[in-house]
């Protein structure tokens, strides 16, 4: 049984809480099968940002990828494990 958690969905949520320029999510889970935090399914675990948002101009780096977190926090409570953040 999935945990529901969609590229889509973190896609549309970051979308909507950082007003990006670009955003790529990728899902990744089927490449973490039997770690920490796979549900079994191969999906909606893992994923992987690139992303872009005026929202970035001036701040670090650090700043930037809590701005991501702090958007999908909610996601974490629904079996998101793990999130790699590439941020430009």
């Amino acid at each position: 049984m999935g945990t529901g958690i969609t590229a889509k969905a973190l896609q549309a949520r970051l979308e909507e809480q950082l007003q990006t320029s670009t955003v790529e999510v990728l899902d990744e889970s089927s490449q973490h099968q039997g770690h920490a935090g796979a549900d079994g399914t191969g999906f909606g675990t893992h994923f992987r940002v690139r992303i872009s948002s005026p929202k970035f101009a001036g701040i670090s780096k650090v700043a930037q990828h809590r701005l991501v977190y702090d958007a999908l926090r909610d996601f974490t409570a629904q079996g998101l494990h793990a999130l790699a953040i590439e941020t430009f």
